[in-house]
């Protein structure tokens, strides 16, 4: 089969919004959610900045009971995933359960689970570790969850890439739809990894920016002065579904989603492949799938981490691909404003393509004063755009090498 998939529902809890509306509507307009960490107390850190998720309480989603088995991670992701069902519409009962997936991720699970596990055994023995650590530190924790809350009975799984994850998460849902498998599926990912391991660990690799004195400004993607990415957290879900299902329901799509590519590098636990070459060929196999020519793109969100060699690399890496047209495409990296949610960045990072499509806006790269000249390509500094957008590309690129692309499309 080749089943035609499309976007139903968007749910968003992110940094800048605790569902799909605000976010936009914060990118749109430039805001940056970064700020000092509150989660914990960073005095010592080399980086005291993150973008958290603040205001949010799943307790009025689920009985306090239920969140409280729950790493901070799954209680995201749920809020995500019920806000994409109830826009889709679509109902989940005994009829059709079996025929909807559960695919969202998770690229680190419940590190903060784990991390205060530790110390309660540290502190008062084996023996007083909690029975719900498993459980709750896995990443495929959020998908088993939300398939139990919903009672989707579909093929339920994490696929776990890194930063790559929730991209590759959409994009396996992407195809089960296509081959026939299932009618629909929720797909995403959620991260909440800001703890003091957690940001000891990637300042330990140099990964994190350090330009503590101004939160705001200290994700800069393809800026001279970037210095490295802003830790964010947060979830987003599609609900996607085959357009046989949408119509027989009555669902009008957002959008839809019409290719996906996926390699490796295999070169480097954590720098990209020299020239962006892996992250080029995840995008010709994602255009080639969609039967779309380079000059059809109307929008990229860019992987566009704020570190020096990821923003380089990537550039380099669209030029092989769209040649002279990859300086007429617009392209705006919104980490610039969330931070990097790690495996959840690809399903906010697609969300944020239909909802380009959707409203005919590219969003922003907040920070870009001072452009590096590596990165010469059209990044949107500053201010969004109204135009034509019929087709966005959204990469996502992780450690260990993987690399993600999907294609997004208006409906018609």
């Amino acid at each position: 089969m080749n089943n035609r998939v499309v976007v139903t529902g968007i749910g968003i809890v992110s940094p800048v919004g605790l569902d799909a509306k605000s976010t936009w509507k914060s990118l749109v307009a430039g805001k940056s959610g970064i700020d000092h960490i509150t989660a914990f107390d960073p005095d010592g850190f080399e980086t005291t900045i993150a973008a958290e998720v603040k205001d949010y309480d799943v307790t009025t989603l689920v009985g306090r009971k239920e969140a409280r088995r729950m790493d901070r991670f799954v209680q995201l992701a749920v809020g995500a995933a019920l806000e994409a069902l109830e826009e889709s519409g679509m109902k989940i009962e005994p009829d059709n359960c079996e025929r909807v997936s559960v695919m969202i991720t998770s690229g680190i699970g419940g590190i903060i689970t784990l991390s205060e596990q530790i110390g309660v055994m540290g502190e008062r023995g084996p023996k007083r570790v909690s029975p719900f650590l498993v459980p709750m530190m896995l990443p495929d924790m959020a998908s088993g969850q939300v398939s139990m809350l919903l009672g989707a009975k579909g093929p339920n799984y994490a696929a776990v890439s890194a930063c790559s994850s929730s991209g590759d998460s959409i994009g396996l849902a992407y195809e089960a739809i296509r081959r026939g498998e299932v009618d629909a599926a929720l797909a995403g990912g959620a991260e909440a990894s800001i703890c003091p391991i957690g940001v000891a660990g990637f300042n330990a690799c140099h990964a994190l920016s350090t330009q503590n004195d101004e939160p705001q400004k200290a994700s800069r993607p393809f800026d001279a002065t970037r210095d490295g990415f802003v830790m964010g957290e947060g979830a987003a879900v599609l609900v996607l579904e085959s357009m046989e299902s949408a119509e027989r329901r009555g669902a009008a799509p957002i959008a839809e989603l019409v290719g996906y590519g996926a390699t490796a590098d295999a070169h480097h636990i954590t720098q990209p492949a020299p020239g962006g070459e892996g992250g080029a060929r995840a995008m010709k196999i994602a255009l080639k799938g969609a039967g779309i020519q380079p000059h059809e793109i109307d929008y990229i969100n860019a992987h566009g981490t704020s570190t020096p060699l990821n923003d380089k690399f990537e550039t380099l890496a669209t030029k092989s691909v769209f040649g002279e047209e990859a300086y007429k495409i617009p392209i705006s990296s919104t980490k610039s404003m969330t931070g990097h949610l790690l495996g959840a960045s690809g399903a906010l990072e697609a969300s944020v393509c239909v909802l380009a499509i959707a409203n005919l806006i590219v969003p922003p790269t907040i920070n870009l004063e001072n452009p590096d000249m590596d990165c010469d390509l059209d990044y949107t500094p500053h201010i969004p755009r109204r135009g034509r957008i019929r087709t966005a590309m959204s990469n996502s690129f992780g450690f260990g090498g993987h690399n993600s692309s999907l294609v997004f499309q208006s409906v018609e």
